[in-house]
């Protein structure tokens, strides 16, 4: 499963058949789309919403990554529903394109985790009511290690053991590409994509990927490969399956992979992410949540559906169950299992995925940076050079 950032970019098709919709004509309702992991508990909610208001809820179900480019074609036509589930890192595109409505959570703001708001913060205003997070974590298979790396000097010198020994393939299923993993740990080498100001907004013209902590992170990678510890031959796949085979130690995942680890019967258990002296991982967080469309006539019931309806403990515990994913809405956590919990912990330290559209160049341009290290096609200094200036020519900035 791909981070939320690359579930928004799947084509978009139309449905074959015409939403009919439950309602009748003339009377007060709200149309939503919405996925098939929260579809059935909105749905749910139908006669409770319409005894106590008089509003009718259509409920038309939509795959998640089609409702990106279908909102921003309906919504402007007058075609588009009243509340939509989105991603945050889609705000650049939905705010540029002003199909989006800001949001207020009035007496519940303080329910919701500080980072899921600050992800849905646009502008200085906030653009979503969000009801998921996630996140990657650290794995490893304590059946294979006696005591986890804190930094990736311990991380290496437990690679050179493992190699000594002859035990594993490798200690460290390190991916050789993908800029959504590498983060937690560039990040713990003092690297950034972004920098962010101090409202916690990201500066689209302060370009991290060619700064020194950048730079160390990608020279690290050169000299595991360098010296047999990393190999570049391993993709997402390939990380996955020498995991869970047992013949690689610790790997850094999401919680998508748990399914497949139950399944080959891998011992895993969660520990902190290695961070180099001085720094601090910091993996990114996608969260999911609710929109309001801007063009819809009925913003002020949307809103008040959202705080009254969606944001209660029974209805985000509902979208947990489905989801599998830490809710967004603290009184619900109380419901996660130790697994989601444990994501939930690793994302702690976490910061949201850039919403800004400079971010669209990143996914490429330093998932190719960090692939030329591990093929040794490129040194560290020239691969982090090549991707700032991609971002920075994306971003426009002089």
């Amino acid at each position: 499963e791909a981070a939320a950032a690359a579930e928004g970019d799947m084509a978009a098709e139309p449905t074959e058949e015409p939403f009919v919709s439950t309602c009748e004509a003339g009377s007060p309702s709200l149309l939503i789309w919405a996925d098939d992991q929260r579809s059935a508990s909105l749905i749910e909610l139908k006669d409770q919403v319409l005894a106590e208001t008089g509003v009718c809820l259509d409920v038309q179900e939509i795959p998640f990554g089609d409702i990106r480019t279908k909102i921003s074609l309906a919504g402007p036509a007058g075609e588009g529903p009243d509340i939509f589930v989105g991603a945050h890192d889609w705000l650049g595109e939905l705010y540029a394109n002003g199909v989006v409505a800001p949001i207020d959570l009035g007496a519940k703001a303080s329910d919701f985790d500080p980072v899921a708001v600050q992800a849905f913060t646009y502008e200085g205003e906030l653009y979503g009511m969000p009801n998921a997070v996630e996140n990657v974590a650290f794995i490893c298979n304590p059946d294979l290690i006696d005591a986890a790396p804190a930094s990736y000097d311990d991380v290496r010198s437990m690679s050179e053991a493992a190699a000594e020994a002859g035990e594993l393939t490798q200690f460290f299923a390190q991916l050789r590409e993908d800029a959504y993993h590498q983060e937690p740990i560039q990040t713990a080498f003092g690297g950034y994509i972004f920098g962010q100001n101090d409202d916690g907004t990201y500066d689209a013209c302060d370009v991290g990927l060619d700064s020194e902590g950048a730079v160390a992170y990608l020279t690290w990678v050169d000299q595991m490969v360098k010296d047999g510890l990393l190999s570049g031959d391993v993709d997402w796949e390939t990380a996955h399956v020498l995991f869970e085979t047992g013949d690689a130690a610790c790997i850094i995942t999401g919680p998508w992979a748990l399914d497949r680890f139950n399944t080959a019967g891998v011992n895993y258990d969660f520990y902190p992410f290695p961070s180099q002296p001085g720094h601090e991982a910091s993996p990114f967080v996608g969260v999911q949540g609710f929109m309001i469309n801007s063009f819809s006539d009925n913003k002020v019931l949307a809103q008040t559906f959202l705080t009254d309806y969606v944001a209660t403990e029974p209805v985000m515990e509902a979208f947990y169950e489905s989801g599998n994913r830490p809710p967004a809405y603290l009184p619900a956590r109380g419901a996660m299992d130790e697994d989601a919990q444990a994501f939930a912990e690793a994302g702690a330290n976490a910061h949201p995925m850039p919403a800004i559209p400079a971010m669209n160049a990143v996914w490429d341009a330093w998932g190719n940076a960090v692939k030329t290290v591990f093929l040794q096609s490129a040194t560290p200094e020239q691969a982090a050079a090549d991707a700032a200036a991609t971002v920075r020519e994306a971003a426009a900035c002089e």
